[in-house]
């Protein structure tokens, strides 16, 4: 009786008669950890999103809050995931932004050590998105003494996220504000006008929307 042909053998044949290599012909499975994690990621971005584009300014910190405890617990359950360390820091940075006062430097400084350790675990996760927070947090946080900010790092991080992602809306946009933060408003004019070209993320429709809007306000301020 012939054996029957199973996609591993059928894989094994082939390598045998052609010399392709079986791994590329075997459809990797996604496991329920992968699926856990990207669902965590996808939580996290949509309700960032539903908070910072949509509550009113007096319940966004406490929602955040409440969405950085969530953050964690799924860092928690998966500390390998590079992209749930990252959505934790973006969380965080955001919080501190809402919250305001003293707090906020402890936050912010909670928001840097998650995204440096989402680079150690893999610095090209979500499109080099922990360049680009590492950036903006870098250009956005007063300097010494009250603060870690350094507009030299924060240069350095999102041209790194630009090499990435040229054509992304949120690194973009962070580049043409760092840039209008320097006092180089054409070439931030540049890059936010390319901002508004990137290709819209599926899924994030809430996010892009928001994004947009903030680019072109920060377009009418650079005047004519």
């Amino acid at each position: 009786m012939m054996p029957r042909v199973t996609p591993a053998l059928r894989a094994t044949l082939l390598v045998l008669l052609v010399g392709l290599p079986a791994v590329p012909l075997l459809a990797a499975t996604p496991t329920s950890a992968d699926e856990s994690v990207a669902e965590g990621i996808e939580h996290l971005q949509q309700r960032w999103a539903e908070i910072h584009y949509t509550l009113p300014k007096d319940e966004q910190a406490t929602a955040l809050e409440a969405l950085a405890a969530k953050a964690d617990r799924r860092v928690a359950a998966h500390p390998e995931a590079a992209g749930l360390q990252i959505w934790a820091g973006i969380v965080r940075s955001t919080q501190a932004g809402a919250s305001g006062g003293l707090g906020a430097l402890s936050l912010v400084k909670d928001a840097r050590r998650d995204l440096e350790h989402a680079l150690a675990l893999d610095p090209l996760a979500l499109d080099g998105s922990a360049y680009t927070s590492l950036g903006a947090l870098y250009y956005q946080v007063p300097g010494w003494p009250l603060g870690f900010g350094d507009d030299d790092k924060a240069e350095r991080y999102l041209k790194r996220a630009l090499a990435i992602d040229p054509d992304g809306l949120d690194s973009l946009y962070f580049w043409g504000d760092y840039l209008h933060e320097q006092g180089r408003d054409t070439e931030a004019r540049q890059a936010l006008e390319k901002a508004l070209q990137a290709p819209p993320r599926p899924g994030r429709e809430r996010a892009d929307a928001g994004r947009r809007e903030e680019v072109r306000a920060l377009l009418e301020t650079l005047g004519t």
